[in-house]
């Protein structure tokens, strides 16, 4: 639905809109903010949106205080991973972004990259390991591992989000030391061969790709404190790649997004290696929506205000 259609129908054809908020992932605080930002733009466009913090309020009461849709703005486990769009579609309650099994895939990184894989889509050399695997390995095996992925590699929990639990390691004991923490936060751990190049993001709207942004930080990797504490991360949007390199990383984003069932809106995270050749990260299905997140940035760079980007992605759940 274009913006001109959900201007003529008007902001009463949604009714009463829940937004879900908070939640009781690790990503909570971020989903706090994200939602209040997504409230007030809705409210802007005249709609009857109300916060609704799943980790406050029972499910049921989405049906007894009479709202008529939700959007989803719950980052991590417990609203991104697909368990609340399966509670919504028991309720009968349409909603915003990707259904079950879209929001599980993406939520998985190791499911993601190996669909990824077998479709022959570019993404860096990987490993998996759990707690049972790696609790036999001696010194030697960690070093083993590393060095199968070229000596540097990034660990990550399986199913976190916001760079949380995450490391850059070099060394057999770095990488023993970094698993430990991931293991907190899951018990199956991705280990990605590190790729030295600039990283990009890639916002999907319905079935099309936004303007790329290119990100730009002193960290170590793209972290948590980078994405939401400091001021030092620069972007960039446009993000510097010609016509025919923002052509082609659209696309590539675009098949990533629908590969894993992605609908609705989300965003495609990648780096680009220094031959140019860009590798798939992961895909988000509910990304951080302030007013100052990737999303709205690159809606900004197509022309659209916060307050009209919201509202498109409200609409998608009219279709339900």
């Amino acid at each position: 639905m274009s913006l001109d259609e959900i201007r003529k129908i008007g902001p009463n054809r949604f009714g009463k809109v829940a937004v879900l908020l908070g939640g009781k992932s690790a990503e909570r605080e971020v989903s706090l903010a994200s939602g209040k930002a997504v409230l007030d733009g809705l409210i802007a466009n005249g709609i009857d949106a109300h916060a609704f913090d799943t980790k406050e309020r029972a499910l049921s009461d989405l049906k007894d205080k009479g709202f008529e849709r939700a959007f989803i703005i719950l980052h991590g486990r417990g609203g991104e991973d697909g368990s609340m769009q399966g509670a919504l579609e028991t309720l009968g309650i349409p909603y915003t972004g990707s259904k079950v099994l879209g929001s599980a895939l993406a939520m998985d990184k190791v499911c993601s990259k190996q669909i990824w894989s077998n479709l022959g889509l570019p993404t860096a050399q990987y490993k998996v390991v759990t707690k049972a695997l790696v609790s036999n390995f001696s010194a030697t095996d960690f070093d083993s591992l590393l060095n199968d992925l070229s000596g540097q590699a990034m660990v990550k929990p399986a199913r976190e989000g916001s760079s949380i639990g995450m490391a850059k390691v070099s060394s057999g004991t770095e990488l023993r030391s970094a698993i430990v923490n991931a293991l907190m936060y899951d018990d199956e751990i991705l280990i990605e061969s590190y790729i030295t190049g600039p990283e990009f993001t890639v916002s999907i709207l319905g079935n099309q790709a936004l303007p790329s942004i290119r990100m730009s930080t002193p960290h170590v990797f793209y972290d948590y404190d980078a994405k939401y504490i400091d001021n030092t991360t620069n972007y960039y949007c446009p993000s510097g790649l010609s016509e025919k390199e923002e052509a082609e990383l659209s696309a590539l984003c675009v098949k990533a997004f629908t590969a894993l069932k992605g609908e609705g809106w989300g965003r495609i995270d990648l780096m680009q290696e220094e031959s140019g050749k860009f590798l798939l990260l992961e895909s988000n299905t509910v990304p951080g929506m302030t007013k100052t997140s990737l999303v709205p940035k690159s809606a900004k760079q197509a022309g659209l205000s916060f307050e009209d980007l919201v509202t498109i992605i409200l609409a998608s759940s009219l279709e339900r």
